[in-house]
Parts: C-alpha cells; sequence; structure tokens
C-alpha cells in the first residue's frame, strides 16, 4: 500500500472540471456535470466518495455541456443541451442542473422544450458510489471491493457497502422518480416552449439508514425558496468579516471571492462542533493541516481572528504526546495533517493523523504570538501557553535531531514524506546542479520559523511580565540568527543555500525558500540586499511571481510542482519579508503581479501555476492539477494588501500602526466592520494617508511601519523597569 510519501500532485481532473466546496465536503464533475468513475471524479464527504458515477442521459444521449458557472465556492449552474440524431447543430432541448454540495449533494434538473411540438422525454440518471476514500481516488490506485447491496424503492435507492466490517451508505432520492437497480428514472411530455424538472438528494447515511451529522435532512429537503444550511452559513460568515470597497474593482472582485472562498474552506472540528478551522484546500485537502492551515490563518487574522484560534486549539487538542515512528508522532509535535479514511488508517497502524512536518510546530507557536498581539480571546492564549511551551520543547529535543542548532526532518520510515517542508514533493530540495538532496535536511526556511517562534513566546512572555523567559528565548533567537547567516550564506553566489544536507553541505540551489527569511528577520541587513537582487532577476522572478526555483538551476523545469512554479502564498510571504527590510517597490512589483494573474480566473488565485515567463505568454499557465480553491491561496490577496497597507497591531503595547505603500493603480480603500481587540474598526486609506475610527478605549494609532518585534519587546522591557516612561 502507497503511503503518505506519494506524490503530492494528483493525476488530471479531465477538461472542463468543475470543483464545488463546502466545509469537509466536495464534488468533482465534467463539464455538463456528469461524473465519471475513470477520472478522479466523485461526490466526498468526510474523505470516503459517496458518489463515483453521476450520469444523465436523456432519451440515451449524453448532454453536450454548453456553460458551467459557479455561483458560490459550493453551487454551480450547469447548461447543456441534447444532441439532435439526424445531423442538424441545433438542438431544441436544453438542460439545465443547478447544483449544491453539502452533506452530499442536492440538485434541480430542467429539460426545456423550444421546438414547436411537444417532446417525449426518457430522462435517467444512472449512480454509482464505490465508496473510495480520498487517497485511493487521488492516486488511482482503488484496491478494496466493498460488498454492495442496492436497494431501491419508490423514487429512491440506497446504495450500502460493506467492507471487514466497515459499513457506509448513501440514499438518492428524487421527486417523481422511478428507482431501479442502476438509476432513477423519469418519463416526460415536454409541451412547446415547456419545461419539465426534478430535484435530486444524494445523502451519505451511517450504514443503518440515518444522516449523518447534524443539520443533514435540511439539506436533503429545503422547502422551495428557503435558504440552505450553506446559504445561512455564509449569511453568517459575511455578516461577521470585514465590507470592503477598493477602487480598483478588478482587486476588490479578487479580495470578495477570496473571502467567498476562505468561507467555503472552513470545516468543523468533529469533537467540537462550534470550533471552526481552516481546511488546506479543494479538492484533495478538504481536512486540517498543520502547516497550510496556521499558514491561512495568520494570513486571515486581520479577516477573521475566530479561524486562528480554532485552528490552534484543535491543533492543541492533537499535539504529539508520545514517540511512534509510525505515524512520525513525538512529544509536542503538531501534526502535519488528519485523515478519516479508511487507507490513511492502515497507513499510520489504525491513527488518523500524521505527523510528518517539521515547519508546523514552530509555525504554531507564531499563529498564538499573532492572536496575542492583536489582542483576541486572552483567555484562550493563557490556555495554549503551555501546548507552545511543548512546541519549544520539541524543537530543542527532536527537531534539532543532531544538537547543531538547526531544526531537520528526516523520515523514520519508508511510508512518511521524504521532505517534510512546504515543498513536500519528493524532488523538492535539491543541488544547483539538479542532485537531489539527501535528508535529515535542514531547511533555511525553517530556521526562520524557530526563529519566529522564539520571538512570538518573548513577547508573550513580556506580556506575563516574564522577563527571564523572554530575555533567554531573545538570546536563543540572536544565537540562532548568528549560526544561520554563518553556515546558509553563501557569498560567492549572493544567497542562501536552501538547506544543510546530511552532511552538513550547503544545498546551493537558488530557491523561493531564502524570502519566507526576511519575514522573520533572519536575514543579516548587509546581505538582505543580495538576497532581493536575486529574488527579482529575471530567473527568479517569472512576471506573474517569483518561481520556487531559479531558470539557471539544474532541476528547473517551469510546469513542475515545486522545481520552478509560481506558488502565490510563497510570494505573499516574501513581499512582506521585502517590506520589513524596507524593498517597497519590489514588494508592489509582486502583489501587483499576483493580482493580476488573479484576473485569468476569475479573481480566484490557484494554488499555483507554471513558471513561464510572462514575456513568453500573456496569461499565466496554469499547473494541470492545482488546487483551487486552496486556503493559502485564498488568503494570499488579503496579505497582500493588508502588507502594503502595513496595518498591524500589539495590543498590549496599545498601539495599532497602519502606514500604507498601496500602488496608485490600486485606488481607495474602505474597509469597515474590521476586528481589531474587543471592537470593530472602519479604515480609509488613500494613497499613503490613512484614517481610523472606532478604535477600542486604550489603543494608539501610530502613522508609521511598526516596528519589528526586538523593538517592540525592548520597549515592554523599558516600560516596566520605569513605568514613567
Amino acid at each position: 500500500m502507497a503511503g503518505w510519501n506519494a506524490d503530492t500532485a494528483a493525476g488530471p481532473l479531465g477538461s472542463g472540471t468543475v470543483t464545488l466546496v463546502e466545509g469537509s465536503s466536495f464534488c468533482i464533475s465534467a463539464a455538463n456535470g456528469d461524473i465519471h468513475p475513470g477520472l478522479p471524479h466523485g461526490v466526498f464527504h468526510l474523505d470516503t466518495r459517496i458518489l463515483s458515477r453521476w450520469e444523465l442521459t436523456v432519451n440515451g444521449l449524453v448532454i453536450e455541456p454548453l456553460a458551467a458557472e459557479t455561483r458560490e465556492p459550493y453551487r454551480a449552474l450547469f447548461a447543456g443541451r441534447v444532441p439532435r440524431s439526424d445531423g442538424y447543430a441545433d438542438s431544441p432541448l436544453l438542460v439545465e442542473r443547478l447544483r449544491e454540495v453539502g452533506a452530499g449533494i442536492l440538485e434541480e434538473i430542467t429539460v426545456r422544450n423550444y421546438s414547436k411540438h411537444p417532446v417525449e422525454c426518457r430522462i435517467l440518471l444512472t449512480a454509482e458510489s464505490d465508496f473510495a476514500d480520498l487517497f485511493e481516488v487521488k492516486e488511482a490506485r482503488i484496491t478494496r471491493q466493498w460488498t454492495e447491496t442496492r436497494v431501491p424503492e419508490g423514487d429512491s435507492l440506497e446504495i450500502r457497502g460493506k467492507w471487514e466490517g466497515i459499513r457506509k451508505s448513501v440514499v438518492i432520492r428524487a421527486e417523481g422518480a422511478g428507482a431501479g437497480a442502476r438509476a432513477l428514472g423519469f418519463t416526460a411530455k415536454i409541451e412547446p416552449s415547456g419545461s419539465w424538472s426534478t430535484r435530486v438528494s444524494v445523502v451519505p447515511t451511517d450504514g443503518a439508514g440515518a444522516s449523518l451529522g447534524t443539520a443533514r435532512a435540511p439539506f436533503a429537503h429545503p422547502s422551495r425558496g428557503e435558504l440552505s444550511p450553506s446559504d445561512r452559513r455564509r449569511e453568517e460568515w459575511v455578516a461577521k468579516i470585514p465590507r470592503l470597497q477598493v477602487g480598483n474593482r478588478s482587486i476588490e472582485r479578487t479580495l470578495r471571492r477570496s473571502y467567498e472562498d476562505l468561507g467555503a474552506l472552513r470545516i468543523q472540528d468533529p469533537d467540537h462542533p462550534n470550533r471552526v478551522v481552516v481546511a488546506a484546500g479543494a479538492p484533495w485537502f478538504m481536512t486540517l493541516f498543520g502547516r497550510d492551515s496556521l499558514w491561512a490563518s495568520e494570513m486571515a487574522l486581520p479577516v477573521d481572528p475566530s479561524l486562528a484560534l480554532g485552528t490552534l486549539r484543535t491543533l492543541a487538542d492533537r499535539q504529539g504526546t508520545v514517540v511512534d515512528t509510525t505515524s512520525e508522532e513525538e512529544p509536542g509535535k503538531i501534526l502535519h495533517e488528519v485523515r478519516l479514511d479508511v487507507s490513511s488508517g492502515l497507513a499510520l497502524g489504525g491513527k488518523s493523523a500524521y505527523y510528518g512536518s517539521v515547519d508546523a510546530t514552530p509555525l504554531f507557536v507564531i499563529v498564538l504570538g499573532s492572536v496575542s498581539r492583536w489582542g483576541f480571546a486572552k483567555d484562550v492564549i493563557s490556555e495554549l501557553l503551555p501546548n507552545a511551551d511543548r512546541a519549544l520543547e520539541w524543537i530543542r529535543d527532536y527537531g534539532d535531531r543532531d544538537g547543531d542548532g538547526f531544526v531537520e526532518y528526516g523520515r523514520p520510515n519508508e511510508h512518511g514524506l521524504i521532505n517534510q517542508g512546504w515543498k513536500d514533493s519528493w524532488d523538492g530540495i535539491n543541488f544547483a546542479d539538479g542532485t537531489i538532496a539527501e535528508p535529515p535536511l535542514a531547511l533555511c526556511e525553517v530556521q526562520a520559523y524557530v526563529h519566529g517562534a522564539y520571538m512570538a513566546r518573548a513577547w508573550m512572555a513580556y506580556d506575563d511580565g516574564d522577563l527571564t523567559l523572554a530575555a533567554e528565548l531573545r538570546e536563543r533567537a540572536a544565537r540562532l540568527k548568528k549560526k544561520f547567516n554563518e553556515e546558509f550564506w553563501l557569498p560567492d553566489k549572493g544567497y542562501y543555500a536552501v538547506a544543510l544536507d546530511k552532511d552538513k553541505r550547503p544545498v546551493d540551489a537558488c530557491a523561493s525558500n531564502m524570502g519566507h527569511c526576511l519575514w522573520f528577520g533572519l536575514v543579516d541587513e548587509d546581505k538582505a540586499p543580495f538576497v532581493v537582487e536575486r529574488l527579482m532577476s529575471p530567473e527568479m522572478f517569472s512576471g506573474w511571481g517569483v518561481r520556487t526555483l531559479a531558470s539557471d538551476m539544474g532541476a528547473y523545469n517551469p510546469a513542475s510542482y515545486h522545481n520552478g512554479s509560481v506558488w502565490p502564498h510563497d510570494n505573499a510571504l516574501i513581499a512582506a519579508g521585502l517590506l520589513r527590510y524596507g524593498f517597497v517597490e519590489e514588494a508592489q512589483r509582486i502583489a501587483t503581479a499576483l493580482l493580476e494573474a488573479a484576473e485569468f480566473s476569475g479573481g480566484r488565485l490557484p494554488e499555483l501555476f507554471c513558471g513561464f515567463p510572462r514575456e513568453q505568454f500573456r496569461e499565466p499557465v496554469p499547473y494541470p492539477t492545482a488546487c483551487s480553491p486552496q486556503a493559502w491561496a485564498a488568503t494570499t490577496p488579503i496579505q497582500l494588501i493588508t502588507g502594503l497597507m502595513r496595518y498591524d497591531a500589539h495590543i498590549s503595547l496599545g498601539g495599532v500602526w497602519l502606514d500604507p505603500v498601496l500602488p496608485e493603480s490600486y485606488g481607495d480603500l474602505h474597509i469597515s466592520n474590521a476586528p481589531m481587540g474587543s471592537g470593530r474598526i472602519t479604515i480609509d486609506v488613500a494613497g499613503s494617508s490613512a484614517h481610523v475610527q472606532g478604535l477600542p478605549d486604550g489603543l494608539t494609532l501610530h502613522r508609521a511601519q511598526r516596528p519589528w518585534i526586538t523593538e517592540l519587546v525592548e520597549k515592554a522591557e523599558l516600560r516596566r523597569a520605569d513605568p514613567g516612561r
């Protein structure tokens, strides 16, 4: 059985694929709405494919696609026509399918007759469910054959599956249908200029006929005109997030699409239904990921801090407690991924969580620090401080495998991920000549995250009055920075090594990873200009963004997953780092390129796109299997805009910082209902000027870029030492 080290990219979905997503459920179909078992299509719920075939025919003919419009991330309208059998091109029979995904799907099918004569129609919906788990579908390796029972009754068909004592089932019900063992059928006589319609629901059950989870039955048959649970959930989300207006309408559309996608990617913690976390992305990663969910939460903090709080609490509940080489769990470690399907449990010795991530643990501390700085839920922060300290203990006791001061990774079994940073494909870390680097590997950006974790915990210690701990952590961060700049810097090349390999040799490929080191202040001031020059060189900057690997490297391939592609979230972090070091023009260039790229995909940035130069192709070249929507791609526009606003806070120090450097082409910016501490504020930005209304008591607006953490904790230290200052 394949383990977690399978290629992280899935196989092609087929042309014109439409993906709908809502929480932990999603649907992948062809452009006409059909689901084909020979492709990685299906309706998925809780990591199980509950519908593997869903084909609509009219008089034995497959529907020809005309259009597919995604109304919301969870709803789409498909338009098609019934081909003629007499050789004429135009068809009088048009078909509309309005589909919504939730706990299953709800689909309204309408056939319209635009001819002058009545038409007899035999409408057939063929359905199959193989109950395959997500990994099997993604990797095209379906091995388990479920014992299947089909129970047609009136207008419904129940498909039951059993495998080694595990039972699953799905109920398909259609108004006015006659159910058979393989399909649901309808006979209709449609008058001239008339129409026929039905509604069909597909709902998973527990194998004994009971619908799964709460609020499932209302999804199956809401009254006509009533909002579905997904619509109500969206309304609640829209009411709580900031409202915005941007002079540049294209950028406004992109930001609104980001808000929509982020709302759809929210999932509930099964053990705590009121706790919301961020799923990594559709279609294959609709689950909690340590790294992805944390980064998305961090970048979405100015929009909805509850996402970060829910993600942190859920990850804390699952923080490692024992050493388990199968799942790679270790005391204090933050998980990589949670799965609910069958094969993941088999690969992990019966566990549903996999811990093979080297960066989720320091990122946990960083995000906790950010939530603390922004003044949200102080009681929750206090509860999670012990988890942060256990994460730091993991860095010391397990992350630094050989005691050299750097955090490394190397899988302890043959099933785990070979590479365990964000470039987790098997060939993602390599030398300049293209040779693959051998683990244990110490990634440059991971050292930056560790540095950020030390500083984040230091300022939380200052806020609690623990000056001794804060000073110790700052000293630890300073030692790491010094050692990093000594051992990772390549003076003859003018950039940092992407990693140190098993023999402590610098892995000398020029990669985007070093851009993350800028954000966390790990780069020496005198080296920053060289790093920026390399990042913005023609070899690295494609015109749409910074490539993951320079075009003059041996492993470069513009259509690869991690060796020459452009990842929006990667660029958002680089842009934030550029702003930290004062490289405003370069940050503006990256942000503008990405926001322009989004225009070619309906305002939605995908997980990644190919790294071909902009001079060669006038539009970004899609990567065939990129997730879309994807959490940290959805939060990228938010991070880009708030970054260029230079918008940040440190509530315990009484400060909100705003020093906008938005390009003139972006126009004016108006944001209302923005969360800030215990209240909501309104922000207006016009050029370099900014105005804020509604600041909670005790907060002061600073019209300057926020001082970085070292300066902040120094100020806190001075204030506590001399309250009169």
